[in-house]
């Protein structure tokens, strides 16, 4: 891990595209602007540890779809 000492206006630069800008700083909270093409995708962690456990409960869980037969028989009524 990079650790580096900011002020506000200053930035860090990722690559070419990337760039995170200190806003501001109050008490222990930091303020970052990112600046990112839209094709990369950039998350708070809580809030990408929680599309990660979204995604593992979709792909674990059994579709259902009643209005659908999908070739499986059927007893006459």
């Amino acid at each position: 891990m990079l650790i580096l000492s900011r002020k506000v206006n200053e930035k860090i630069i990722i690559g070419e595209e990337i760039s995170i800008s200190i806003i501001d700083i109050r008490g222990d909270q930091v303020r970052l602007g990112v600046n990112a093409p839209k094709t990369v995708k950039v998350f708070r962690q809580e809030v990408f540890d929680a599309i990660l456990l979204e995604n593992k409960a979709a792909a674990a869980s059994t579709p259902v779809f009643p209005e659908f037969d999908f070739g499986a028989r059927r007893e006459p009524i």
